[in-house]
């Protein structure tokens, strides 16, 4: 049965409809954790540390594919709840079109400033080779993996959220089969690394890509792109907070590694590398369903159905408070299997990170009301909303934490910074759902 915008949810159709985008964002997250696999027990720790100082930068270029790809999406999405597919056509084939011109500049710019912030990272000499070789491998596929990230929200808009999950599984397959034969097979190092992912990338960019500019069964499709400053404008800036929280995460991880290189060293770097990764996967629940869910709100906001949107808010609460229970539970029992797995030949460094990702797990209590409630104002077309709670979640609230704790707790508050950043922001979260409801009609 096709599920579409316009439909009544129940909480079987609502979970139906956001599956794809949950094991989607679940499959995309697989990627860093099988690059990280390999090189962790196939090329060593010192490349696995490499690998996850300079990552974040180039992460920060790929953020804009998460704004134009969430704040166009609610944009387009609502243009065809009031009826104008026509324009919502244009809308949708202009910010494909930007993104890829983006995408090459950021290419080129990422790769001439490449060592220079790899030093600055403090990467010292043995770890900056790597740094380097695995930056700029991965670079080259940039516009690739910014189209793939925006593509998939628009599957979902297109009520092709299945496809969508389709190529996101054959993407992780490609990479996990590359990582195989670059790493073990051929002993490429972090080259093969680097290359697998990105080579499962263009498969999870080009195919959408082709999808959508020939003729489909769905309600999107590439066509003669139509300048629209305005939109452009309005998706950026409804995705800003999206892209802050991908620009953040990254600025973060930065400061993260930082300061673990100061207070334990290389085994630090490598544990928070395996956290992110665990957290990654976990935290792909909770983006996956808020990014699913999000066209529906669009949808019936731009209808004016307002018992809906009611009906939509409640169950997606109930679902994602019943999920950070569990995702935390699961988190705790595992967190020494999860260790083993990644660094099972250095016991030490496993002891290190089962630890660390015990503290850093209760954080998944608070952040998914956290995740969905911005990606929720952004579906609602209030980037301002959504771009203050990301802002307070992923920066503001984590640097006060991570350079504070730290100072009376040592090491231990690094782990735990992360927690109180999101329970503070949980705080706020509420507060704004009480002080939007009567203009949104949610409540």
């Amino acid at each position: 049965m096709n599920i579409q915008l316009s439909n009544h949810f129940t909480y079987r159709k609502l979970l139906r409809f956001t599956l794809p985008s949950m094991i989607m964002m679940i499959v995309t997250s697989i990627y860093g954790v099988v690059d990280g696999l390999f090189v962790s027990n196939f090329v060593g720790s010192n490349a696995f540390a490499a690998v996850n100082l300079i990552l974040p930068f180039v992460m920060i270029f790929g953020a804009v594919g998460f704004m134009l790809g969430t704040g166009g999406s609610a944009l387009v999405a609502k243009t065809l709840g009031e009826g104008d597919t026509i324009k919502a056509n244009q809308i949708f084939s202009m910010l494909i079109y930007v993104l890829i011109g983006f995408g090459v500049i950021c290419t080129i710019l990422g790769i001439v400033f490449l060592k220079p912030i790899a030093i600055l990272l403090g990467a010292t000499p043995e770890l900056l080779s790597d740094c380097v070789t695995y930056g700029a491998v991965l670079l080259l596929s940039l516009t690739a993996f910014m189209m793939q990230t925006t593509f998939q929200t628009f599957f979902v808009v297109a009520e092709k959220p299945n496809m969508g999950l389709i190529i996101s599984i054959v993407s992780g397959l490609t990479n996990i089969v590359l990582d195989f034969l670059f790493i073990l097979v051929f002993q490429w190092g972090v080259v093969g690394a680097a290359a697998a992912t990105g080579i499962s990338q263009v498969v999870g960019g080009i195919i959408p890509f082709v999808y959508f500019l020939r003729k489909n069964d769905s309600t999107l499709r590439l066509t003669r792109p139509v300048w629209n400053g305005t939109a452009l404008l309005q998706s950026c800036t409804n995705g800003s907070s999206e892209m802050i929280t991908n620009l953040s995460l990254s600025l973060v991880n930065m400061l993260y590694n930082f300061q673990l290189m100061k207070l334990v060293g290389v085994n630090g770097v490598a544990a928070y590398g395996i956290i992110m990764y665990v957290s990654f996967i976990f935290s792909g629940v909770f983006m996956g369903f808020s990014f699913g869910s999000a066209p529906i709100i669009s949808y019936h906001y731009g209808a004016k159905n307002h018992s809906e949107l009611k009906n939509i808010f409640k169950k997606s609460l109930v679902i994602i408070g019943g999920s950070a229970f569990i995702l935390t539970l699961i988190a705790e029992i595992l967190a020494m299997p999860l260790a083993k797995i990644f660094v099972g030949y250095d016991a030490e460094l496993q002891a290190v990170t089962s630890y660390a990702l015990r503290l850093f797990s209760l954080s998944f209590l608070f952040s998914g009301v956290n995740i969905f409630a911005s990606a929720f104002f952004t579906a609602l077309n209030n980037g301002v909303v959504s771009a203050f709670i990301s802002i307070l979640r992923s920066l503001v609230f984590q640097v006060i934490m991570i350079l504070w704790l730290p100072v009376f707790f040592g090491v231990n508050g690094i782990w735990l910074a992360v927690v109180v950043a999101e329970l503070m922001t949980l705080v706020i979260t509420l507060t704004m759902f009480a002080m939007k409801k009567k203009r949104y009609h949610y409540l």
